[in-house]
């Protein structure tokens, strides 16, 4: 019995490829079905009740003076820390 070794690389080559296509192909298909479902409005009201006492909450309230501080003293913060 002769094995050669060049088509069996091959077809270990087109296994795994298609593999990895069907693999590729379902996750497609289901973070579709995902995004269609209304999973995506769930985890954006979940980061919006977060966020809502913080500078996004601020700045939807209108007090930019507060939001520019905030802002200001943590590049200020950033800064001294890369020092």
């Amino acid at each position: 019995m002769e094995v050669n070794l060049f088509v069996e690389s091959l077809m270990f080559l087109v296994l795994g490829i298609s593999t990895l296509f069907v693999f590729s192909a379902l996750m497609v298909v289901l973070l579709n079905a995902q995004a269609k479902n209304g999973m995506h409005s769930f985890l954006l009201n979940a980061v919006s009740m977060h966020m809502s006492n913080s500078t996004l909450g601020l700045l939807q309230n209108g007090n930019f003076a507060v939001v520019a501080a905030r802002a200001a003293s943590i590049k200020s913060y950033n800064k001294k820390s890369k020092q």
